[in-house]
């Protein structure tokens, strides 16, 4: 092909690689040991807001509901997440961190943070922009492009 298409592929795997080997040495302390990168995400999405339902959870990270109840069940065992029927409806289950979940995503998001932070110091204000914008348009093809 020509030096583009092979420059952007290879940097595409090693970004996704790189990316993912960084996020799991970061979250692999003695303190959260007991979790995976997956478990993590979860975490993530559930928030330190109010209580979220499981049909929510799972539209977010792109799962079945079955595949959340697994991971759910796990991080309840470990003690991150507590689950609880709803009031005005007893068919729904939510969802809410608790302390030690709390603890973790404020460790995953010091995480982003200094990611993010690190990652700007390295770019100057026009090479940003065109990285925003870079980004946007490769999250937009990966956003509409699920099934290919």
């Amino acid at each position: 092909m020509n030096e583009a298409y092979d420059a952007l592929n290879d940097l595409l795997v090693k970004l996704f690689n790189n990316i993912l080997t960084y996020e799991e040495k970061a979250l692999i302390t003695d303190e959260f040991k007991d979790i995976s990168l997956n478990d993590m995400h979860v975490i993530e999405v559930i928030g330190l807001s109010q209580k979220k339902n499981m049909s929510s959870i799972a539209k977010s990270l792109e799962v079945t509901v079955g595949t959340l109840t697994i991971a759910i069940n796990n991080l309840v065992k470990k003690g991150y997440v507590k689950r609880m029927r709803s009031v005005k409806d007893r068919r729904v289950v939510l969802v809410s961190l608790t302390e030690k979940g709390m603890h973790a995503y404020k460790h995953h998001e010091v995480f982003h943070d200094e990611m993010i932070k690190a990652i700007m110091k390295r770019l100057e204000g026009e090479q940003l922009d065109v990285l925003v914008k870079a980004l946007k348009s490769v999250q937009e093809f990966f956003s509409t492009n699920k099934q290919i």
